[in-house]
């Protein structure tokens, strides 16, 4: 089974699994989930702001792929 249809059939599963279900769960992976917490700084979450406003309002957007092209040829440029 692919990574990504195990996320979706677990987020599905924590949205209607009992209480006691969600607690067993949660207890296994409680650690990792503390250690992985993204700790923004103030001037972090100020330009997250700006771009997510900026995106709202319609600014312009590039795809992953544009954006990989685009890193690759910097990277080529850069040897």
């Amino acid at each position: 089974m692919e990574t990504t249809t195990i996320r979706k059939r677990l987020h599905n599963y924590l949205d209607i699994a009992n209480e006691r279900k969600l607690k067993a769960i949660y207890a296994m992976v409680e650690d990792e989930i503390a250690g992985n917490t993204i700790n923004y700084t103030v001037a972090d979450k100020a330009e997250l702001d700006i771009r997510v406003n900026h995106y709202l309002n319609g600014g312009k957007t590039i795809s992953s792929a544009e954006m990989n092209k685009r890193l690759k040829a910097a990277r080529k440029k850069g040897k």
